[in-house]
């Protein structure tokens, strides 16, 4: 049972990193800064059932993305490994600052669900769990540790205002680079792995 519950902990802690939630956050906090409260709720409801909706589909029908084009799961680890590791990359050089999002439009899903929180790196990796999954039991582990980390991500973002107020500029940024350090060891293991199936 504390197998199960480490391994489901452990899924849940690696979904919510791979989201990239400092570079969520600011983008948030600046595409939303003219919003009033009620439409700031709004847009953190509607990015995180976007985001749970992507990596739910791409959990269970992601495998057979590897039918239709031909390629193998451990070429997509390697692929998907790459990007990840790109991605940390981006948040070791992040400073803190906000990306410019401020628009009238809705950014629920776009930018903000996709692609960044769910880019390139976040697709490969739920992809790559859901297919390595050799059961429904597995499989539905995956989905709730994947629920779970989009509900953290959709409570950051109602307590944005807060947590900015808290970290500032430069806690964000600090923020940022802890999770990219994270993100390319977690790069690394996914890379090795598909290397080592490979050869």
């Amino acid at each position: 049972m504390s197998e199960i519950f480490f391994s489901f902990f452990s899924t849940s802690v690696k979904l919510f990193a791979i989201m990239t939630p400092p570079a969520i956050l600011s983008a948030f906090i600046s595409g939303t800064a003219h919003y009033d409260t009620s439409r700031k709720r709004r847009t953190a409801f509607k990015t995180s059932s976007a985001i749970f909706i992507i990596g739910l589909t791409l959990l269970i029908i992601g495998d057979s993305l590897f039918t239709i084009f031909g390629f193998t799961l451990d070429a997509f680890r390697i692929g998907s490994g790459v990007l990840l590791f790109l991605t940390a990359l981006s948040l070791m050089n992040e400073n803190g600052d906000e990306p410019d999002v401020s628009t009238d439009k809705d950014i629920s899903v776009i930018p903000l669900a996709i692609p960044l929180c769910m880019g390139p790196a976040a697709i490969g990796t739920i992809i790559v769990m859901g297919s390595t999954a050799s059961s429904i039991w597995e499989k539905f582990l995956s989905g709730l540790s994947l629920f779970v980390a989009v509900l953290v991500i959709y409570f950051m973002l109602l307590t944005s205002k807060s947590i900015a107020a808290i970290l500032g500029k430069t806690g964000i940024a600090v923020l940022a680079k802890f999770t990219g350090l994270f993100l390319a060891a977690i790069a690394a293991q996914v890379i090795f792995t598909g290397i080592k199936s490979f050869l």
